[in-house]
């Protein structure tokens, strides 16, 4: 089975003015971050390709280009974005028939309003019932909601043993390191892919068997050998690239957070990767005072002259 680990950046999904897929554009992208030596595996139909305003139809399609162009030498990742455990079923047989090595499963949005254990572990059995891929459990922050305390998570591993591996985004350093150090641990180890890319290198050195960012989508490169570094306890060369990475970090993951990968489009532009940085409603063009930001900060990261 797949263990999902290393660097597995999430790609960005580009769109045409009429905010159609641009599908000449996203292939192009997938070959250029897949490339990157040090990735281990590409996720998509997730937040970084703008999975809320995506149909079923658009992510099975998403998928199928995906596996076209990379899929033969590259394990993908697939989200499944559904806030209900009929629907993330439907999802999950879909990305299994198309050829997903693994699934990213985000929580539920009604879990805002509470949630008990018992719904949880039955999400997760519901989705492992229609398929054996291998389940990363999407970590949120406590305080929204839609985290899962570690007694819920232990519960989880417990009654489904497909979940191999968790993308933590709990942004909550004392939390991370607590789950790092139990969940690598465990007689089933489940692998920590950090997602805490405002604050990578701190996060990479409490021993993360890897990372999953829609950062990767632009970085891809620099996170490759700062993983590559920390893992090999070459603490100054994983400082050097932390300051490289750390403009980026600081425009990419500023508020507000729900632009995030609408910065990154912009970067790609920037960089002459992308040819527009079209995002769909409610995400809006950002400012040219915005984007002038991002240009520096390509610059000082040395990404960009």
């Amino acid at each position: 089975m797949y263990i999902p680990s290393g660097v597995i950046p999430a790609v960005l999904l580009p769109f045409h003015d009429d905010f159609s897929i641009d599908e000449t554009s996203y292939r192009s992208h997938l070959r250029d971050v897949a490339a990157v030596d040090g990735v281990t595996a590409i996720t998509t139909n997730a937040h970084a390709s703008e999975v809320a305003s995506c149909t079923f139809d658009e992510q099975r399609r998403v998928l199928e280009i995906t596996m076209d162009e990379i899929g033969r030498r590259t394990p993908v990742v697939n989200g499944v974005y559904a806030d209900g455990s009929f629907e993330a079923q439907r999802i999950a047989r879909m990305a299994a028939q198309g050829g997903a090595s693994a699934l990213l499963v985000f929580p539920p949005a009604i879990y805002t309003l509470g949630q008990r254990p018992q719904m949880a572990v039955e999400h997760f059995s519901r989705i492992a019932e229609v398929t054996d891929l291998p389940l990363i459990l999407f970590q949120y922050p406590l305080a929204g909601g839609q985290g899962y305390p570690l007694s819920t998570l232990l519960q989880i591993f417990e009654k489904v043993p497909s979940v191999c591996a968790i993308k933590d985004w709990s942004a909550n350093p004392q939390l991370h390191e607590r789950q790092v150090r139990l969940l690598q641990s465990l007689p089933r180890p489940v692998n920590v892919l950090t997602t805490h890319s405002a604050w990578l290198f701190s996060s990479l050195v409490l021993g993360c068997a890897g990372l999953l960012s829609g950062s990767g989508s632009v970085i891809a490169d620099l996170q490759t050998q700062l993983f590559r570094a920390v893992t090999g306890n070459d603490l100054a060369q994983a400082r050097l690239l932390a300051g490289r990475i750390y403009p980026t970090a600081e425009i990419f993951y500023s508020e507000p957070m729900v632009d995030m990968h609408n910065r990154m489009k912009e970067a790609l532009v920037l960089l002459g990767k992308l040819p527009r940085a079209v995002v769909r409603p409610p995400l809006m063009k950002l400012p040219e005072s915005e984007i002038r930001k991002i240009r520096e900060a390509l610059v000082q990261a040395g990404l960009l002259k």
